[in-house]
C-alpha cells in the first residue's frame, strides 16, 4: 500500500481548509468593496443635499447615531473599539467625497489633541497644526480650517486655561467632544539609567511626577511647548528622554523605556470640537453655558439655583477671571449641564438664569462623547 508523499511540517486537510477560508474571504472582500462604495454613493447624494441647503458637512449626532447602533447590534468576534474604527473610516471616507474638511488642532503631529481628533475625524481630512490654543480659535474665526479641536479639561489637572480664555474672545461655538484616556510613556535612545534630562510639556510632567521621581531620580524634568517637541529632543540629544504617546515614539523610532506611567491610573482628557454651529439634539447631549453674574453676596447661588429648580443636571463648573478694564475683578462661569439648549427644561433654565444672571451665552449644545483609550 502506497502512501501519499506530504511537504514536511503541512497536513494536506489544513492546506485546503487554509486555501477555502481564504477563498471565502476574498469573495467577502469583493462584497464589501461593492457595498462600500454603494454607502459611498448615498454619502455623495447627501452632500449635494446638504451642499444645496446650506447645511454643513460634519454632523456629529448623525455620526454618533451611526456609531452607537453598529456597537449595540454588534454581535463579535469584532469588538466595539474594532466597529467604531471601521465605520469612523467609513464616514471620515464619505465626509471627502462631500468637501474636504480642514480640521485645525494643537500640534504638532502625535500630540494628545492630533490623536484626539484622529479619534474624531478619521484619516480622511486634512489636518492643520496649530503651535497653541490662541492660534487653533484664530484658524477656525477665520474661517482657514472647518473645525478645530483644543484640550478644555484634564481629570488631573482640571481647567485649561487658555481654552477658556480663547471662548471669552472669540464668539465660537463648542459643537462637539472627544474623551481620551491618556498614557503617558517614558521614551529616549538611552538606556533609563543613562538618562539625565526628561523633556515634556508641563501637564505630562506633572502627571507622571511621582513614578519620574521613584523610577528616574537622576533624570531633571525640562518643560517644552508640546510633548512632540519632547521627542524631537530626546531623539537629538544624548542622555535625554521624554514623557509623551506611544504613537510620537513609533513614528520617531525610540524605544519605549516604559509604558503607562501616569500617576493616576484615570488620566482623562477632555477635548472640545470648535467651530462656528450649535449641533442637532439627540436625545444625549451635554449644553455648555458662560454665565456672569453680579457682584452681590449671594448671587451665585441664586443663579445656580435655576438648576435645581428645574431638575437639570449640573455635571461641570470651573469659575475664570473676566477682563475687567481696570475695575475690581470680575468672574465668569463656566458650566456643563447634561440635555440640549431645545430641550423644554433647558429652556425654562436658560430664562431663569436670564433673569439672574448679568449675561449668559450658549458656547454649544452637542452629543455627549465617549472615551476612547
Amino acid at each position: 500500500m502506497t502512501q501519499k508523499k506530504t511537504v514536511a511540517g503541512k497536513s494536506p486537510n489544513k492546506s485546503q481548509s487554509l486555501a477555502g477560508l481564504r477563498s471565502q474571504i476574498d469573495k467577502l472582500d469583493s462584497e464589501l468593496l461593492k457595498l462600500i462604495n454603494e454607502r459611498a454613493v448615498l454619502a455623495q447624494k447627501i452632500g449635494q443635499i446638504k451642499e444645496a441647503e446650506g447645511l454643513t458637512v460634519f454632523s456629529p449626532a448623525r455620526e454618533d447615531e451611526i456609531l452607537t447602533r453598529m456597537v449595540e447590534t454588534n454581535k463579535g468576534p469584532l469588538s466595539s473599539q474594532a466597529i467604531q474604527a471601521i465605520f469612523r473610516e467609513l464616514m471620515s471616507g464619505s465626509r471627502e467625497l462631500q468637501r474636504t474638511m480642514r480640521i485645525a488642532y494643537l500640534g504638532p503631529e502625535y500630540s494628545f489633541s492630533h490623536l484626539a481628533s484622529l479619534h474624531r475625524f478619521g484619516h480622511s481630512v486634512e489636518y492643520l497644526p496649530i503651535g497653541s490654543i490662541a492660534g487653533v480659535f484664530e484658524s477656525v474665526n477665520r474661517h482657514q480650517a472647518n473645525l478645530g479641536v483644543v484640550p478644555i479639561e484634564n481629570s488631573t489637572d482640571g481647567r485649561i486655561a487658555d481654552t477658556l480664555d480663547m471662548f471669552l474672545r472669540m464668539p465660537l461655538k463648542i459643537c462637539g467632544e472627544v474623551s481620551m484616556r491618556i498614557h503617558h510613556h517614558l521614551i529616549s535612545v538611552c538606556p533609563q539609567s543613562e538618562i539625565r534630562r526628561i523633556y515634556s510639556k508641563p501637564q505630562a510632567l506633572s502627571q507622571c511626577r511621582k513614578w519620574l521621581a521613584t523610577n528616574v531620580p537622576q533624570g531633571q524634568l525640562m518643560e517644552v511647548a508640546s510633548t512632540s517637541t519632547a521627542v524631537q529632543l530626546a531623539k537629538r540629544e544624548p542622555q535625554a528622554a521624554a514623557v509623551a504617546s506611544r504613537e510620537s515614539a513609533i513614528a520617531n523610532g525610540l524605544d519605549i523605556l516604559a509604558s503607562g506611567i501616569e500617576d493616576r491610573e484615570h488620566n482623562i482628557t477632555r477635548f472640545a470640537i470648535i467651530g462656528h454651529e450649535t449641533a442637532a439634539r439627540t436625545g444625549h447631549d451635554k449644553t455648555t453655558l458662560m454665565i456672569e453674574i453680579k457682584d452681590t453676596p449671594g448671587a451665585l447661588y441664586d443663579a445656580l439655583s435655576a438648576f435645581k429648580k428645574n431638575k437639570v443636571n449640573m455635571s461641570w463648573i470651573e469659575s475664570f477671571p473676566a477682563e475687567n478694564d481696570g475695575k475690581a475683578q470680575q468672574y465668569v462661569f463656566f458650566v456643563d449641564i447634561v440635555g440640549h439648549v431645545g430641550d423644554i427644561k433647558v429652556k425654562r433654565t436658560m430664562a431663569s438664569l436670564e433673569r439672574r444672571a448679568t449675561r449668559v451665552v450658549v458656547l454649544g449644545a452637542y452629543p455627549r462623547g465617549n472615551c476612547y483609550e
